[in-house]
């Protein structure tokens, strides 16, 4: 097992590009007894309409309708990765509320399948998931395999926000000073310029030239939407 993981990060850790990071991913599922490989990775902003970036390998006729359907919107494997870290395996009853998805899911024969989320401090949820046509995964298959596939899962996600969070939210590379951080946690808190100047016992408009600077660091519309997206970075 330890010589599998290091030859997993080797494998990883010096690839800077997503597309290829995938195909290397793809290569360590395969090795574990599945076709397809997907990953799915979410950023925490914005709040109305996160954005989802994914790779799989599935058929291009399913990614496709996937897309054209928005099943994203109504897959239970990405509400499960929303509110759980444990892994899943595909099952009737788990896809009975999205009964359309997984029809059509089979019949492009994505029929077995197993998937798992990771999170780290910035917000950013990733999801793994493997899946193959036939041959139902056993419980002398997951003995077996699990903590492999469980690695993989956070060796993907380390791997694929590395290239890509710095490229698509370039917030998550901003620093702020610790006055900074301390005037936007007392905004975070409902406390207003005037209130934060005598708790802290700095001029007012030495608060709102803080906030401000954040405000222009965080490329936000204000500062509410700036301590939110401090807050969502794990900044605070």
């Amino acid at each position: 097992m330890k010589a599998w993981q290091e030859t997993q990060l080797q494998a990883l850790q010096s690839i800077q590009c997503a597309h290829q990071l995938f195909q290397t991913i793809l290569s360590f599922s395969k090795e574990l007894g599945f076709d397809h490989c997907a990953y799915g990775l979410r950023m925490p902003l914005p709040l109305t309409n996160p954005k989802t970036l994914m790779f799989n390998n599935y058929p291009t006729a399913w990614q496709a309708q996937y897309q054209a359907k928005n099943y994203l919107a109504i897959d239970p494997t990405v509400q499960h990765a929303m509110r759980s870290l444990l892994p899943i395996i595909w099952t009737d009853d788990l896809f009975s509320p999205a009964s359309d998805l997984w029809e059509e899911a089979c019949s492009f024969g994505l029929r077995v399948g197993w998937a798992q989320s990771s999170r780290d401090f910035n917000g950013f949820v990733g999801m793994l998931t493997l899946a193959r046509s036939n041959e139902p995964i056993t419980e002398i298959e997951l003995d077996a395999n699990k903590f492999k596939m469980a690695w993989l899962t956070q060796v993907a996600h380390l791997g694929m926000s590395r290239c890509l969070t710095p490229k698509l939210m370039q917030e998550v590379n901003v620093t702020l000073s610790n006055r900074e951080i301390e005037v936007l946690r007392w905004t975070a808190d409902g406390k207003t310029s005037s209130e934060i100047s005598c708790i802290l016992n700095i001029a007012e408009r030495t608060v709102n030239f803080h906030i401000n600077n954040v405000v222009t660091k965080l490329n936000a519309a204000n500062k509410t939407s700036a301590t939110i997206k401090a807050a969502m970075l794990g900044l605070l």
